[in-house]
């Protein structure tokens, strides 16, 4: 084990991975990197996450922290002295960002896969599906800056990586994710705004790239 505090198990590419990377800037927290490979998992990463075996992984004075959205709660509260807090301190506001973070968490992900491992009638039924779930979230955010309240925060920091997808989804579902949702293109430039997280997140185009070569592994 390393002598830093804060050791994140993480890959460059991971959308969950930009998630603690945007919590620890937002707070201000000095970690260690360390990049993992998806198809040669390190002994630290199989110690510490177990059960998963995935990424991200904090680990905090040699005690992991696994799944996204509950290391970010453990940063809020670990550095909860550090501006500014991620959940806000309303326990309904509170709810509804845990809420709207794993509303994420189950339509998103999938959603979006759907759109580029699929071709012919059942690519344009996941696109439909999918623009259905941005405008539920287009009507969360109705007039707010922000899908809780008026700062940015957790149900934020849940959905914003997952922008970086949205050039793939255009380019190889012939969407126009902007058009179609302009109010959360607009939030999505707000969030940019932010240092922690134009730092943290991955390349759009880089992204696009790999899905091409997945797709032609794949024969598709």
């Amino acid at each position: 084990m390393a002598d830093s505090d804060v050791i994140l198990l993480d890959l460059w590419i991971s959308v969950f991975g930009a998630r603690v990377r945007i919590a620890l800037a937002e707070k201000g927290v000095k970690y260690e990197y360390r990049e993992e490979k998806l198809d040669d998992k390190s002994p630290l990463l199989l110690e510490m996450n177990p059960v998963h075996k995935k990424i991200p992984v904090l680990i905090h004075h040699g005690k992991p922290v696994c799944e996204s959205n509950i290391i970010v709660q453990y940063i809020d509260e670990t550095w909860h002295a550090n501006s500014p807090p991620l959940l806000p301190s309303d326990p309904y506001l509170r709810a509804q960002a845990r809420f709207w973070a794993d509303f994420v968490d189950k339509k998103i992900y999938e959603g979006a896969k759907k759109i580029w491992t699929t071709k012919g009638e059942e690519q344009e039924a996941a696109k439909k599906e999918f623009m259905d779930v941005l405008k539920v979230l287009e009507g969360q955010l109705g007039e707010k800056p922000y899908l809780v309240g008026e700062s940015f925060g957790f149900a934020d920091i849940a959905m914003i990586p997952f922008c970086i997808w949205f050039y793939t989804l255009n380019k190889i579902g012939n969407m126009n994710i902007e058009k179609e949702c302009p109010k959360l293109a607009a939030w999505v430039k707000r969030c940019m705004e932010r240092e922690s997280v134009t730092k943290s997140l991955p390349d759009a185009h880089k992204f696009y790239e790999l899905v091409l070569e997945m797709q032609k592994k794949k024969g598709q």
